[in-house]
């Protein structure tokens, strides 16, 4: 997935994996998954996608800041 600011693009295929945090199965309504990115320019956002009755119903990417980026690691 792709996401383009005035300025920055994140996608998916090009960032590293910091880290992924999934819950229950695919095809399950509820369940879904959080991944940490980090670009190779060091710039930090999350993906999120999910089942209908999750806290996550769509794909998304949401931009962070390296320090938005260390709480989220430490709190997951």
């Amino acid at each position: 997935m792709i996401k383009k600011t005035k300025t920055k693009t994140y996608d998916t295929e090009t960032a590293t994996v910091v880290k992924k945090v999934t819950s229950g199965y695919f095809g399950d309504p509820a369940g879904y998954e959080v991944t940490l990115f980090e670009t190779p320019e060091g710039d930090y956002f999350l993906y999120t996608n999910g089942g209908s009755a999750s806290p996550y119903t769509s794909e998304e990417i949401k931009t962070l800041s390296k320090a938005a980026a260390k709480k989220w690691l430490e709190e997951n």
